[in-house]
């Protein structure tokens, strides 16, 4: 397993077909992706895990974390979340954030992320905004 810098457009296809495979693959395609850092994790040279990270200031959201489902289950995600929340350290990031599906919400408490209870509802999914202070 290895992780690395991809290109927003090598995010786009995970995304679509990880979590929006009923929308149009326009809807995946976010318009500040072009001032994202990107990273995939690669098995054998392919692609199976993306995430998008967007700093504004001292905070960093990230968006889009997504592994392909032949792939779930196996601890690839937690890596590439290790792997952002110490890039996130390196760049003197003091607050991470994402908006996490609620079904997902113990996944990143195990990472020390805390639940804000701020919920909304997008496209039929209900979110929550998660956190950690670093």
């Amino acid at each position: 397993m290895e992780i690395r810098k991809i290109q927003a457009s090598e995010t786009w296809q995970i995304r679509h077909e990880v979590m929006w495979p009923d929308k149009p693959f326009e809807f995946v395609q976010l318009e500040e992706d072009n001032s994202g850092f990107h990273f995939g994790v690669f098995e054998e040279d392919k692609l199976v895990s993306i995430v998008s990270c967007f700093i504004e200031e001292k905070e960093m959201q990230f968006r889009k974390l997504a592994t392909l489902e032949k792939f779930q289950g196996k601890g690839i995600a937690s890596k590439l979340l290790e792997y952002i929340l110490n890039f996130a350290k390196e760049k003197k990031i003091e607050k991470v954030w994402c908006n996490a599906r609620t079904s997902k919400k113990s996944f990143y408490q195990k990472f020390g992320m805390n639940d804000t209870y701020e919920t909304f509802i997008k496209a039929g999914q209900e979110f929550t905004i998660m956190e950690i202070k670093l």
